[in-house]
């Protein structure tokens, strides 16, 4: 009786653990993660976070892999949908400091709005449709629109601009830089990554 005692009370104690286990894993925010890949060892990725830190990415099964590439003001085309972060000017508009091309098929997937941004301190990110582009002084300025409002977009030269691209586990590379936006933290430190955008042939995230 009392051995069966203890194996119950041993069963509930990993019950307990278990629990406890997934109920952190739940209660655990996404982690936006940017950095390069140090190591491949299969689905595990070991990466040099931009903080500098060593962190281990556990890819998912069905890790959905996007690519950027290297683009130009002259592949943003009105109408095309795209990201900007930004930092905030006096007069109300955003001064990009990044922009990527979303692909056409990222469209009504990707959510259109603007929000605050983790970049760099004080900066934000605007998904939207382009209205107009217009060069100027400054830069090319942009209109771009999102259900809820509009901004207008300085683009400095030599803004870093990438494109997605469809992407897969060939795009990761040692050295690749990449950024994960739902990292989810595990109990032992490490990341799982459902989705990952790396850049391809020396593109970097511009987000």
């Amino acid at each position: 009786m009392i051995h069966l005692s203890r194996r119950a009370l041993g069963a509930a104690g990993i019950a307990v653990v278990l629990t406890a286990t997934t109920v952190w894993a739940q209660q655990a925010p996404p982690t936006r993660i940017r950095g390069a890949i140090e190591k491949i060892d299969g689905n595990t990725l070991t990466v040099k976070s931009r903080t500098g830190e060593t962190l281990t990415v556990k890819l998912a099964d069905n890790v959905r892999v996007a690519a950027m590439v290297k683009a130009s003001l002259a592949d943003i085309k009105q109408g095309a949908f795209i990201g900007v972060t930004a930092m905030p000017q006096p007069d109300g508009s955003q001064r990009a400091i990044g922009i990527h091309i979303f692909m056409e098929s990222q469209k009504g997937v990707v959510q259109a709005r603007h929000s605050p941004w983790d970049r760099q301190p004080g900066s934000t990110m605007t998904n939207a449709n382009v209205e107009t582009s217009v060069s100027s002084v400054d830069g090319q300025v942009m209109t771009v629109k999102y259900p809820d409002g509009e901004k207008k977009v300085v683009v400095p030269p030599n803004t870093p601009i990438v494109a997605m691209a469809p992407g897969n586990k060939g795009d990761l590379k040692v050295g690749a830089q990449f950024i994960i936006m739902a990292g989810q933290k595990q109990p032992d430190g490490s990341f799982v990554a459902p989705a990952i955008n790396v850049g391809r042939d020396g593109a970097a995230p511009p987000m």
